[in-house]
């Protein structure tokens, strides 16, 4: 990677996805992404600074006015005129949530005129849903985050996110389910500028597939107890 300053990597870590990355209390942050960072970094014999954002779209504003090197984001089309993606390394769950009473029972049954539906703003799920929902309306939530908070007190119908943290939403507030299926895989993948080129982004794709295939991953999920998203098969390429 060519960075702004000599031996700088500037990276971009969104920790509205829990799943990724959260704030560690120490004004730093955490995750399967800072990890990752991490690696590439002493791989390239690079010093990591850290670009603590609260939402995917935030993330993709500094990636976009290159204020930052590396990032970590679902790949989708609507980012790819300025942004060149990895393959995949992780497949996580978006998932839906409804009141235990909703007559909702299944994901092909959410889109519906009567039907309001709580994304977060600028989330690969938003993304996602704005383009494949054609009747029911969405409601868009400032993150992630703050998603089934809007849920409940817009008293709308159901609530999308990524499974883990939907999962933990469910531990703060009672009486709501998640339907059984998943509406949608969310490919998280490492992130560079357009402008980078084709060779860096080479050089991100050999690491990645390393960094899989040695396990470091692995142990990465199972140290920050990551669940519901599984680890993308290694490109054979």
């Amino acid at each position: 990677m060519t960075p702004t300053e000599k031996h700088i990597c500037r990276i971009a870590i969104n920790l509205g996805n829990a799943l990724l990355a959260t704030p560690d209390g120490d004004g730093h942050a955490k995750g399967v992404s800072v990890d990752m960072a991490r690696a590439w970094c002493a791989a390239n014999q690079l010093e990591a600074e850290w670009l603590l954002v609260d939402n995917a779209r935030e993330a993709v504003a500094v990636l976009e006015n290159e204020a930052a090197d590396l990032g970590f984001l679902a790949i989708d089309p609507s980012r790819a005129a300025h942004l060149q993606f990895t393959r995949p390394y992780l497949n996580i769950d978006g998932c839906y949530l409804v009141k235990d009473h909703s007559l909702i029972h299944h994901h092909s049954e959410v889109d519906n005129p009567k039907h309001r539906v709580v994304v977060g703003l600028g989330s690969a799920y938003d993304l996602f849903l704005s383009r494949h929902l054609k009747t029911a309306q969405l409601l868009k939530a400032p993150s992630s985050k703050e998603v089934v908070h809007w849920f409940i007190k817009q008293e709308a119908d159901v609530a999308a996110g990524v499974k883990q943290q939907l999962m933990m939403d469910m531990q703060t507030h009672k009486g709501l389910r998640m339907l059984p299926e998943a509406f949608m895989q969310i490919q998280q993948a490492m992130v560079i500028h357009q402008g980078r080129g084709a060779q860096t982004l080479e050089r991100l794709q050999v690491f990645l597939n390393d960094y899989i295939s040695g396990g470091k991953l692995a142990r990465s999920m199972e140290e920050h107890q990551v669940t519901g998203a599984s680890i993308a098969a290694p490109d054979p390429h």
